[in-house]
């Protein structure tokens, strides 16, 4: 296939991005700070917090680990679940160049501790309910440094109590380290778009996970894209954001988080998506115009009988992620909300989206959507040989959003591109002539984690 058919399927939409619009993730959010100041940024446990506010907390938050001996490139392993410390971690992290190691909190003690060894990590950030766990590893890994949160509490989003935690000697609370950093000076570093931001651990069903190695460009491309892709649900200072899916995981960290964030959005942290009740209460005060979850999620919302007491009239843009979208589920969701879930496709060692169906299709499709800008993408069989429109071969991809490769894994990388770079994603998948990517299954269980994402937009 020499031609890419998904080019005309565009319309107006732009085919192509900067991925180095901004020199860093850094750059994005701190000129998002001071643009939105005062404007809710977070709300979580009751408290709302300014964009001046976390700009404030995460400036400290950065001095602390300066302090602490954190420098540029440093792995700094964060395992907490949506309460305000996540996005505080990070954004103070991300300022003193460090390399954030996303973890589930729902890790084992072997995950944990094959994944902080593997990265480095020197530090990490956790809640007080995980030091039992860390505690039995902590031993044979390079960790020097603990930072523990509290379980937030309503009106406590930051759970501000004193003490040092128990459990490990010389591990420090969370609110401890914010209230030393705002005593010290914080040294700016200087970033560019091959810094690595994020090691995404993904896959280990067939042996230990690896490190999707992203770097600041990776993730700077993939919100231009997703931008540039659903301009009705990316609007300036307007979208309201409750964020179920988890932050851990890079489609919640890259979409509802960071791209949302360096829009204004004003973003609700749901701590406990399994607390239906809690779920459908916080929806009924937020008010979204921006609402992404997985299959189970929208499952046990569909039971809730709250749900049709959810004012939707604001929603623009609705998602479900880790598995396809049966027609079933969207037309109820429609029949509720008023929009239908529209596919996309990627994977976390892409940022993780490379396809999302664009605004113009305005019905459930069963279709993954078009390529983003900048993004190509070939079919190959088993040959390596690229495959016409209409039939089936592996999915791979290029583009500025497809990771540099797997952390210390330089055989795996080798098998992970082709010789002309394309990223064997190990997913099957078809084109039809308009240059939509159906997904139609796995070409081995490699374990490789990936999302379907969908989003909604309004005709």
């Amino acid at each position: 296939m020499t031609s890419r058919p998904w080019l005309d399927s565009y319309g107006s939409l732009p085919t192509g991005i900067d991925p180095d619009i901004h020199p860093s993730v850094t750059a994005l959010v701190e000129a998002a700070m001071t643009r939105y100041g005062g404007k809710t940024a977070f709300v979580s446990h009751g408290q709302r917090y300014s964009y001046t506010e976390i700009d404030a907390i995460s400036r400290n938050f950065c001095a602390y680990l300066q302090s602490m001996g954190v420098r540029k490139g440093d792995r700094v392993a964060v395992m907490l679940p949506n309460i305000v410390a996540f996005p505080i971690a990070l954004l103070g992290l991300m300022r003193a160049g460090a390399v954030q190691v996303n973890l589930n909190p729902l890790s084992t003690p072997d995950e944990l501790q094959h994944q902080l060894k593997d990265s480095g990590s020197k530090c990490i950030v956790l809640l007080t309910e995980a030091l039992p766990m860390l505690a039995e590893v902590i031993a044979t890994t390079p960790v020097r440094h603990v930072i523990v949160a509290h379980r937030p509490s309503m009106g406590d989003a930051l759970g501000w109590k004193p003490g040092t935690p128990d459990r490990i000697e010389g591990a420090v609370g969370f609110p401890d380290a914010l209230r030393i950093g705002s005593l010290l000076p914080r040294q700016p570093v200087e970033l560019d778009g091959d810094d690595l931001l994020f090691l995404q651990y993904a896959g280990g069903t067939t042996g230990p996970s690896k490190g999707a190695a992203l770097s600041h460009r990776n993730l700077v491309a993939n919100t231009e894209q997703l931008k540039a892709f659903l301009p009705h649900a990316t609007r300036d200072c307007e979208e309201v954001v409750v964020t179920a899916l988890p932050l851990y995981h890079i489609f919640g960290c890259t979409v509802n988080f960071i791209s949302y964030f360096s829009i204004g959005a004003e973003n609700w942290l749901v701590s406990n998506a399994h607390d239906m009740d809690a779920l459908v209460g916080t929806l009924k005060l937020a008010r979204p115009t921006v609402f992404v979850g997985g299959n189970p999620l929208y499952v046990g919302l569909l039971q809730h009988p709250g749900l049709a007491e959810v004012d939707w009239s604001r929603l623009r843009l609705s998602g479900a992620g880790g598995a396809s979208v049966v027609a079933e589920m969207s037309d109820r969701w429609q029949a509720i909300t008023g929009s239908f879930l529209r596919e996309g496709y990627g994977m976390a060692e892409t940022s993780p989206a490379l396809a999302i169906n664009p605004p113009s299709i305005e019905a459930f499709s069963g279709h993954a959507g078009l390529p983003l800008p900048s993004t190509d993408i070939k079919l190959l069989d088993d040959a390596g040989v690229e495959v016409p429109v209409g039939e089936s071969g592996e999915i791979c991809a290029k583009g500025p959003q497809v990771m540099r490769g797997y952390w210390q894994q330089p055989a795996a990388n080798a098998a992970a591109f082709t010789e002309d770079g394309y990223f064997r994603t190990g997913d099957i998948g078809q084109f039809d002539e308009r240059g939509f990517l159906k997904v139609i299954g796995r070409k081995e269980d490699v374990g490789r984690q990936w999302v379907r994402c969908a989003a909604a937009v309004p005709a």
